[in-house]
């Protein structure tokens, strides 16, 4: 099975990695923000990756029985924010044979597990990914892109960073503070931008660079 090697960095790429790999009908769409290239005749089945937070974007696509022939049945795009461990580990579902089975377990809050090698388990919390149109999830690294920029998420050495945690805090009467350096509150703010906002913001950086 085809293998990409994620480095996140210099350092990182010294970091012992662990393989992260996928049951059957699982596949890879988005990793860190960049499109996961499957073949013509399969799709990437298995990651090498740094242990440490990273963001995985999947969907479950197979063929399933329908009555008395088979039928594709395909999700929407899930997205997790996993830690992943130093030691190899697998996103699972249960096993799905009838495409009714699957309609009625994906209609329903779906359970998706990471099974790591030593036997430990751990269910993934998720975000279903939506989009407008037939075409919706025909650019899956822009969707995640749009997504990462409502949500304040962005990529540090390799790694998936949620800049809104880190910056904005909120008690327990729902009172928000905001906290972190002059830095990390820039970093938000850019990776929430448009395009053009941060073309200007870019222009208005160089001015300021001016003598």
């Amino acid at each position: 099975m085809k293998k990409i090697i994620i480095l996140a960095s210099l350092f990182a790429a010294q970091a012992q990695a662990a393989t992260l790999s996928v049951t059957d009908g699982i596949e890879f769409l988005v990793v860190d923000g960049k499109q996961v290239q499957g073949s013509f005749w399969s799709q990437t089945a298995e990651l090498e990756l740094t242990p440490g937070k990273h963001q995985i974007v999947v969907r479950y696509d197979k063929e399933l029985k329908n009555g008395s022939r088979n039928t594709m049945y395909t999700t929407r795009p899930y997205l997790f924010e996993l830690e992943m461990p130093s030691q190899d580990a697998e996103i699972s579902l249960p096993a799905l044979v009838v495409y009714s089975q699957a309609q009625a377990y994906f209609q329903r809050d779906p359970e998706w597990t990471l099974l790591m090698e030593d036997g430990s388990q751990r269910t993934l919390a998720f975000t279903e990914l939506k989009g407008d149109g037939f075409a919706a999830f025909s650019d899956m690294e822009a969707l995640v892109a749009e997504y990462n920029r409502q949500n304040g998420i962005t990529f540090e050495q390799g790694y998936a960073v949620d800049l809104q945690q880190a910056v904005v805090k909120v008690d327990a009467g729902g009172k928000v503070e905001v906290t972190g350096d002059a830095l990390a509150q820039l970093k938000l703010w850019y990776s929430k931008a448009k395009p053009e906002e941060k073309a200007a913001f870019q222009t208005w950086m160089k001015s300021q660079a001016q003598p």
